[in-house]
């Protein structure tokens, strides 16, 4: 009985961190709101999109285009992180 209860404190407090933020249960939250973000920024994003083309000005299209990519890289980090 006083083996297991030695090997539970045997526990480092990064693995316990690392052990919970793995966690199905724990995430499912952070998730959705990440989600929700993440889509909000690309309404923003595509209306930011349309008033550059609009201004025909292509320093700003270059811009924001540039928004875009970055927005879309973090996303599919995130998402190829979740599977």
């Amino acid at each position: 009985m006083e083996n297991k209860q030695s090997e539970k404190k045997d526990i480092s407090s990064a693995e316990a961190v690392l052990l919970g933020a793995l966690g199905p249960g724990v995430n499912g939250p952070t998730w959705n709101t990440l989600k929700t973000t993440f889509l909000m920024l690309g309404l923003s994003l595509a209306v930011m999109l349309g008033l550059a083309f609009s201004s025909s000005d292509p320093a700003l299209t270059l811009h924001v285009i540039f928004l875009v990519l970055i927005t879309a890289a973090l996303f599919s980090l995130l998402s190829w992180t979740m599977l």
